[in-house]
């Protein structure tokens, strides 16, 4: 086995954003042995193996072999498989993503949807579980905020932050940071990366359509909120409605001879399972929706076979290599 503990004391060191002075004092050692370590110049006395792991997290076998490319291999089938989970069977996704977060508490991925699975999803959160899980939260938000350089990461670390303050009545604090901190719809990545290109290169015809794909199933969404929440009625009577609008895009696919709007029908799908779920729909809906979701899922999965837009969509948005 290749000892590779001073890459992982380095490697670790900077994850926990510590200097060398500060792991050296907790270890009760000179700054420059910590120095000799990460340069591979010395190891560690035996006796300070177990704190070390202890302190990162981690198993002595990892601080002394750390295999990254078998872990990173790892950490991605585990994130494959909870994303598969996350809105079928949000108890058994709970499981996996608890387990990852004890297994990989240095993955900032993994912290993320840990912390987003605890607080109920990106929406409608409930303000007694963000405040129980406070500290926590917090802390997982410094140490995205303080190490991670992927920006999705970051500002959903903001987005947390923006929660948490409104859930202890902070509103205007809260809305401060989605000003100072999110674009508006017109400044996003995706609206820039379209307007680089000349509108007759493969590259702009790459990013409109990735766009059309993001956007409509962004509008249904939002309309399916508007037809559960802005409307009286019963959850009979908002189902009808949802169906129908899913029908509507279904028709406008047909009419069109555009499959790709089988994506839109997707996030209808998973917009209308968590709303009958949680407003007691009957179970003939529940039932005729199940029915009609995996057919769009077969149906969207065999286009991105054929398809690399939708192959790239479906990765870039669910982050997975097939929808479930």
């Amino acid at each position: 086995m290749n000892i590779k503990i001073s890459e992982n004391i380095k490697r670790m060191r900077k994850a926990k954003n510590i200097t060398q002075e500060q792991l050296a004092e907790l270890l009760d050692v000179s700054i420059t042995a910590v120095s000799k370590w990460e340069r591979n110049e010395t190891y560690p006395d035996i006796t300070l193996l177990f704190p070390l792991a202890h302190y990162f997290g981690i198993t002595l076998d990892e601080l002394m072999g750390y295999d990254e490319e078998k872990i990173r291999a790892d950490i991605e089938e585990v994130k494959k498989l909870y994303l598969s989970l996350w809105t079928t069977d949000f108890k058994k996704a709970k499981e996996i993503i608890t387990k990852a977060y004890h297994d990989y508490p240095n993955d900032y991925w993994i912290m993320h949807y840990y912390m987003w699975h605890l607080a109920g999803g990106a929406a409608d959160n409930n303000p007694e579980v963000l405040l129980a899980n406070k500290d926590e939260f917090l802390a997982i938000c410094d140490k995205i905020l303080a190490g991670c350089t992927e920006e999705t990461l970051r500002i959903e670390a903001w987005n947390m932050r923006a929660k948490i303050l409104h859930a202890e009545g902070k509103t205007d604090e809260a809305l401060d940071i989605y000003e100072q901190k999110y674009p508006n719809f017109y400044h996003t990545k995706d609206q820039k990366k379209e307007q680089l290109f000349a509108k007759d290169t493969d590259e702009f015809k790459h990013y409109l359509r990735l766009n059309i794909y993001e956007l409509s199933s962004f509008a249904i969404d939002k309309k399916m909120k508007d037809i559960w929440f802005c409307h009286e009625g019963s959850a009979d009577d908002k189902a009808k409605k949802s169906f129908a609008l899913a029908d509507a895009f279904a028709n406008i696919r047909e009419h069109l001879s555009d499959d790709t709007l089988l994506l839109a029908e997707y996030s209808a799908c998973i917009c209308l399972a968590n709303y009958l779920k949680y407003h007691e729909g009957s179970e003939e809906d529940k039932l005729k929706l199940a029915t009609r979701r995996q057919q769009v899922v077969d149906a969207c999965n065999k286009l991105a076979e054929n398809d690399e837009y939708v192959k790239e969509f479906i990765k870039n948005r669910y982050h997975c290599d097939k929808l479930y």
